[in-house]
């Protein structure tokens, strides 16, 4: 299946169908590839032709490609489709023994959507492969596929197969979090209210002469506060980002006021786009507008931008914010913790979500992390969608606002050995 392959009738037609096939695979792995994409792709190959792999990969990246978080998909469908000659040396160096850390870095890690995709249960019309290749398949399912005995509740979202995906997609459109209502400062007529209302029982009596004075009553209004979320799109982020805009969407069509901004090295503001009720639709106009996905993370400076042109906006009336980030912050921190405790104080309630958390022996010990978490009212996880139905929980309880500067991580480790002793 090489792009290089001689020219002529039969290998043309061969070709195209291992276009078509390719574009299979894409859709299996999760693109949105339909048969319009694939005969866009053969014009453009006839377009531009093939002189070279690169000449290929960048003439189909611009065909099936129209989102960020496509790319690595697309990236790794094309290099193991396509046989990539420094395929097995890449496969090698994650198999074999390293002095690095335990975790494979994101470069190094293939996705699962892939491997599925590319297996003889999502080719339909292949024959039956070779001896040799059977082996490399099953190799590589091996390395890159995960138990399927996981409640899907529980499963990270990063160990999601395409379907598992698509399912976690369709509980999420109908995930429901509660937010308590809290006391304002406005007043409205009641017949049972606790307070008179001086004002309209005056208005009341002056249609009767004065000779009657029927009491008026008020109670209190009662609202939810708005809801305010800050989301990381870094290259950190990147295998949470797409699930967790869903979930943005779904908060944002379940009430009002809800204002989501996204950041990776800027800061956007996406509250309008997610207001469409077609998620699709609501995920490509962010993917248009958002132009430093899967890139570094500069967070103060991010903070820095949203207390001085939106906190004034947004974080009126006891807004509840929350703060989507796994704390690496390509500044080393310079200049957060004066940033997170400015949002902190401009705010009812801050709920740090950070996916690391779901690591038992997480420790905050880099430096933006540190910056942060004397900060925060509440620091829970967020990778699972357990996880995000146990905001619930937190949402729907009065606010616990805790003291400025006083670290919520060791707060909570006192208490945990408070109860083991």
């Amino acid at each position: 299946m090489s792009p290089t392959e001689p020219s002529g009738q039969a290998e043309s037609g061969r070709f195209a169908l291992n276009v078509v096939e390719f574009a299979r695979a894409l859709r299996a792995a999760g693109l949105p590839v339909g048969p319009g994409r694939v005969l866009e792709a053969l014009r453009a190959i006839e377009v531009t032709g093939i002189g070279s792999r690169e000449d290929l990969y960048w003439t189909l990246h611009a065909v099936f490609v129209n989102r960020r978080d496509q790319r690595e998909l697309f990236d790794q469908c094309f290099h193991i489709f396509w046989r990539d000659p420094k395929l097995l040396e890449r496969l090698m160096h994650l198999m074999l023994p390293t002095l690095r850390h335990d975790q494979p870095s994101e470069e190094e890690e293939l996705n699962r959507r892939v491997a599925e995709a590319l297996t003889p249960e999502k080719q339909p019309g292949q024959g039956e492969a070779p001896e040799d290749e059977k082996e490399e398949e099953i190799e590589l399912d091996a390395v890159l596929t995960y138990s399927a005995k996981e409640l899907l509740q529980e499963k990270d979202f990063e160990e999601m197969s395409a379907d598992e995906l698509a399912d976690a997609k369709r509980q999420i459109e109908r995930l429901r979090l509660p937010i308590v209502a809290l006391p304002t400062r406005r007043f409205q007529g009641h017949p049972h209210g606790r307070r008179i209302d001086l004002r309209r029982t005056l208005r009341q009596s002056m249609r009767g002469g004065g000779a009657v004075i029927d009491l008026a009553r008020k109670k209190r209004v009662r609202r939810h506060p708005p809801l305010v979320i800050l989301c990381d799109i870094s290259g950190s982020m990147s295998r949470y980002s797409r699930m967790l805009l869903l979930f943005m969407h779904a908060l944002t069509g379940d009430r009002d006021r809800v204002h989501s901004f996204v950041f990776g090295t800027r800061l956007t503001n996406i509250t309008r786009y997610l207001r469409n009720k077609d998620v699709d639709i609501a995920l490509d106009r962010v993917g248009e507008v958002v132009k430093d996905w899967a890139g570094g993370t500069r967070i103060g400076h991010c903070l820095e931008t949203f207390n001085r042109d939106w906190s004034r906006r947004v974080l009126g009336q006891g807004a509840v914010v929350m703060l989507i980030t796994d704390g690496l912050d390509r500044d080393a921190g310079d200049g957060l913790e004066q940033e997170m405790e400015r949002l902190h104080k401009s705010c009812r309630r801050l709920i740090w979500l950070n996916p690391l958390l779901r690591y038992d022996g997480f420790q905050p010990i880099s430096s933006g992390a540190r910056a942060m978490v004397a900060h925060v009212d509440d620091f829970r996880t967020v990778h699972n969608l357990n996880s995000l139905r146990d905001l619930a929980e937190v949402l729907n309880r009065e606010p616990h606002r805790r003291a400025e500067g006083v670290s919520i991580w060791a707060a909570e480790q006192e208490e945990t050995r408070a109860h083991a002793g």
